[in-house]
């Protein structure tokens, strides 16, 4: 069956006229955009932890956290500054998926709201895109650390 058969004429030819003026997305330039993007993000937070490995005498796992309370901050400070909104515009996903992709959500939703005063504003929406992330992030780890909890305790691990 046509999928077009149980549409009017005039479906057609807006669906038609749609396509016509329907603008191109450069799939592979945003793709490759994103990569390059996301990739120099990363070599930063890579930077930043041989910073703290060298300076501060962390070991490898152990740096991990303050790399990623630092990569959040930079980018809360990019976010404040309009840097990182062009960034964002420029690289797409390349700068939404890292961990500064969360603190930009989360300082974004404080700043439009800010007007509103700092409790009601700010604090009351801060968190609206970033807290179902921290939310399951939380939860997806209490379920995890349980599971090895319970496998040790059997004597499986």
């Amino acid at each position: 069956m046509n999928k077009n058969s149980n549409k009017t004429p005039e479906q057609q030819q807006y669906e038609q006229l749609e396509q016509k003026h329907e603008i191109q997305r450069p799939l592979l330039k945003n793709c490759i955009r994103a990569f390059w993007v996301g990739g120099l993000i990363c070599i930063v937070g890579q930077a930043i932890t041989y910073f703290y490995i060298y300076f501060f005498n962390f070991t490898e796992q152990t740096a991990g956290n303050p790399t990623v309370a630092t990569m959040i901050f930079i980018s809360m400070l990019l976010t404040g500054f309009g840097v990182y909104d062009r960034l964002g515009q420029f690289g797409g996903a390349g700068s939404a998926v890292p961990v500064t992709g969360f603190g930009n959500a989360v300082i974004s939703a404080a700043i439009e709201h800010r007007t509103e005063g700092f409790v009601l504003g700010v604090g009351g929406n801060m968190f609206k895109l970033a807290g179902s992330v921290i939310l399951f992030g939380v939860f997806s780890a209490f379920v995890v650390a349980l599971i090895k909890t319970l496998l040790r305790i059997w004597g499986v691990i």
